[in-house]
């Protein structure tokens, strides 16, 4: 599926491994999932998110993942080629089913879930199945934690993650905690951080870092950069929605403010700003030790993410180059 790589630079390829499914959601807002009238249906899985973000900004991206061979799962692998994602690494399960999630934002502004996943295709990449030319191609390797939820995923992620470091690869980590998904807290919080030590880029949200160090306070950087800060960490960065984010690297530290849009769906733009970050860095790694340009690619990923906020659903929502640069441009005036 070489074609399907036609926008961007092949050299600074970002492939993204894990889940693709099927998001439904309820066709009205401010509803529980058993008050909702009707059902949508929309691709999901924050990998996936995370590879159409850097496609449409005009990099180059790949998949990495499995899901049903039935109606949804060619769906999903059609939605992808469509977004000028490279989907030559995806693999189709005949015995498993694509996994759905029901999502909805109830009138309390809480996010509420419902998974099939039992097990559902994702759950079950093998390691014999891995694209491993495609995955040692990447100039930045992408994923997050669902993966490491059952066996045999977890294997193939690891397995995966030591292809791409052996590779040269840069490693980026976003955890995408989903705690209904796990066993139990204690399970999510071991398997999370089992894998802490190996990645180059890390992206966590203010409720993660509470969860992950038991209750601490998440705007402390004594916290953040004592229990989270590893020594072959590049950048360690807190996204905190509206108001921006904070970057930690070996050199240093500081916050960048958010881009002021007005809201109308969170989804995805937690995977906006990955992909905008990702899509800098794939270009120039010199943001590590450059502070100034690392700010500029923070604003940049703010200003992603803060687009996708502006429409429903994910993938849709994800913006182009030309929609950030005006963006960005229209906030700057006074």
């Amino acid at each position: 599926m070489g074609e399907n790589a036609i926008s961007g630079n092949l050299k600074n390829l970002v492939v993204c491994f894990g889940e693709m499914l099927i998001d439904f959601v309820p066709t009205v807002g401010g509803v529980s999932l058993a008050e909702a009238p009707a059902f949508k249906k929309a691709p999901g899985g924050a990998p996936a998110n995370v590879a159409v973000g850097v496609s449409r900004l005009g990099g180059s991206s790949a998949f990495v993942g499995k899901v049903g061979d039935d109606e949804f799962g060619r769906m999903l692998a059609e939605i992808l080629r469509l977004n000028n994602v490279d989907n030559s690494g995806m693999r189709f399960d005949h015995q498993a089913r694509t996994a759905l999630a029901f999502v909805t934002l109830r009138g309390d502004g809480e996010r509420e879930f419902l998974f099939f996943r039992h097990p559902s295709a994702d759950m079950l990449l093998l390691e014999s199945e891995l694209d491993k030319n495609l995955i040692q191609k990447a100039k930045i390797f992408h994923y997050g934690s669902i993966s490491l939820i059952e066996e045999p995923c977890r294997s193939t992620q690891l397995a995966a993650m030591k292809l791409a470091k052996d590779s040269g690869s840069l490693l980026s980590y976003d955890p995408n905690l989903r705690l209904p998904l796990w066993p139990s807290e204690e399970a999510a919080r071991k398997e999370i951080m089992s894998i802490w030590n190996l990645a180059d880029v890390i992206k966590i949200s203010e409720e993660e870092i509470t969860f992950l160090t038991g209750g601490d306070d998440p705007y402390d950087d004594e916290v953040v950069l004592q229990k989270l800060f590893h020594p072959d960490l590049k950048l360690l960065v807190v996204s905190e929605g509206t108001n921006g984010c904070r970057y930690y690297t070996q050199e240093f530290k500081g916050k960048v403010g958010g881009v002021k849009v007005k809201a109308v769906d969170t989804t995805g733009a937690g995977d906006a700003f990955v992909s905008g970050l990702l899509n800098s860095l794939a270009s120039d790694l010199t943001l590590f030790t450059d502070e100034k340009k690392l700010r500029e690619a923070l604003l940049f990923a703010n200003a992603c993410g803060a687009i996708t906020v502006t429409e429903r659903g994910a993938i849709p929502a994800m913006p182009t180059m030309n929609a950030v640069q005006d963006l960005l441009s229209s906030s700057s005036r006074p």
